[in-house]
């Protein structure tokens, strides 16, 4: 538990760095790499690149020796980190963002508390998740055509088009380190490697782009931090057999305690304040570069 408070920390305090820094450089179309040429040269988005490798580094750890759906509700917390650190910097403090922050902790400690989960399989034959890749596959298409009809809404499809690939990548991630015993000729030798090669990568960028197009980190790391342990909790449910609480009540007070920790994310979206007005300016500025 505590390497994925660890990673939590982490991510909140490079997921502000690493939106701030995508607004200094030029907007490009959804998936283009570009973006990352562009990045590259921005130190602060280096700095936060390196922190969310030493972060993803402490979720590995946590993934190594925990269930998806204990490990995953905890990286919640970088939105709660996150926010704190924005409010910080900005010097405001908002009570409505403070309530929302404790209502969204108070339903990851009930979630965990009641669900209990227990460690399930390490291993899932590749034509037995083929259903699964199919899904994604639909799932991130779909995002990404709305991203392209629907401008307002372009920064949240991006964020659940991302939301919904980390969450099938902590899947993989648990996969590939469950069991090392084989070293890498058997790791190099199973799907899941390859899997993530793909899912992993398409999410990063994802998540740059969303990013990019939203004035607001809050709604787009929102939607990004509720879908990954949902996804992720479902996935680890059906594929993984890991077990948690299946009473009448326990499903019921789990399925209450996801109800409150979104709820609570809601309302931090809604309240986060907004960029800093010389970035707004410099986001507007950019506008034409989208059709290039």
């Amino acid at each position: 538990m505590s390497a994925g408070l660890g990673a939590a920390l982490v991510f909140g305090a490079a997921s502000v760095a690493e939106q701030r820094s995508t607004k200094k450089v030029k907007t490009r179309r959804a998936l283009s790499p570009r973006i990352l040429l562009d990045l590259v040269r921005q130190p602060l988005w280096v700095i936060a690149i390196s922190g969310t490798l030493f972060g993803f580094a402490l979720q590995v750890t946590a993934l190594r020796f925990g269930p998806l759906a204990l490990v995953e509700p905890i990286l919640v917390v970088a939105l709660i980190f996150a926010v704190l650190i924005n409010a910080y910097l900005r010097r405001i403090w908002d009570p409505q963002i403070i309530g929302g922050v404790i209502v969204c902790a108070a339903g990851i400690v009930g979630f965990l508390t009641i669900a209990n989960p227990s460690p399930g399989t390490s291993h899932v034959g590749f034509f037995t998740i083929l259903p699964l890749g199919a899904g994604l596959a639909g799932g991130v298409m779909g995002c990404l055509a709305v991203a392209k009809r629907h401008e307002q809404l372009r920064p949240l499809a991006l964020a659940l088009a991302c939301g919904i690939c980390y969450g099938v990548a902590a899947f993989l991630v648990k996969l590939v380190v469950s069991d090392l015993s084989g070293g890498v000729p058997k790791m190099l030798t199973d799907w899941p490697i390859y899997a993530l090669a793909v899912v992993g990568p398409a999410g990063f960028i994802l998540n740059e782009d969303a990013y990019q197009q939203g004035t607001l980190i809050a709604p787009v790391l929102a939607i990004i931090t509720a879908c990954d342990p949902v996804i992720s909790i479902a996935l680890g449910a059906v594929w993984l057999n890991e077990k948690l609480s299946s009473t009448p009540a326990g499903i019921a007070g789990e399925v209450i305690s996801l109800i409150i920790m979104i709820t609570g994310i809601v309302v931090i979206a809604h309240r986060a304040p907004h960029l800093a007005p010389a970035a707004q300016a410099a986001t507007r500025s950019q506008q034409p570069a989208r059709h290039r």
